[in-house]
């Protein structure tokens, strides 16, 4: 077991419910990434019980908290440089252009993972009430090095 590996975990779309499956997935993240659409600030905090949290606000969200929820996050873990924003289609700049790694989104409730132009997009899915027929799933970013494996965890509840 390389002692470099580090995880980020990911999460979005709570929209008021943290279930206590989501915090086991969660459990050994070295940081935790919510991509939005948080509803309660009582969701951040649990959270922050695990891991420093990255949060930006959802079309949803109306946390009144100082300053509000930035509409979009630059995490730089280690070598990673990580975009963070809630609707993917909302983004106004070119991440591979501006040199990220990484793009985290959420808002379309749909687990996904997909490269393009050497930049890594994941969306956890959603980890709060059941839409439809989507799963309900929370995501982590595996890192050994300057390798990123990316995952999406189905959860139970």
């Amino acid at each position: 077991m390389n002692n470099n590996r580090k995880r980020i975990g990911l999460i979005s779309d709570t929209h008021g419910l943290l279930r206590e499956s989501a915090l086991q997935a969660l459990q050994k993240s070295d940081i935790i990434i919510h991509a939005g659409d948080i509803d309660t600030p009582e969701i951040i905090d649990t959270l922050k019980t695990i891991a420093p949290v990255f949060p930006v606000r959802g079309n949803m969200d109306r946390i009144p908290q100082k300053g509000g929820l930035p509409e979009y996050e630059i995490v730089e873990f280690g070598e990673i440089l990580i975009y963070v924003i809630h609707d993917l289609f909302k983004m106004d700049l070119d991440p591979a252009a501006a040199g990220f790694d990484v793009v985290v989104s959420g808002h379309s409730h749909r687990p996904e993972i997909k490269h393009k132009d050497g930049v890594l997009y994941i969306n956890p899915g959603s980890a709060g009430p059941r839409r439809i027929t989507l799963p309900i799933t929370v995501g982590m970013l595996e890192i050994n090095g300057d390798e990123i494996t990316p995952l999406i965890i189905e959860i139970d509840e």
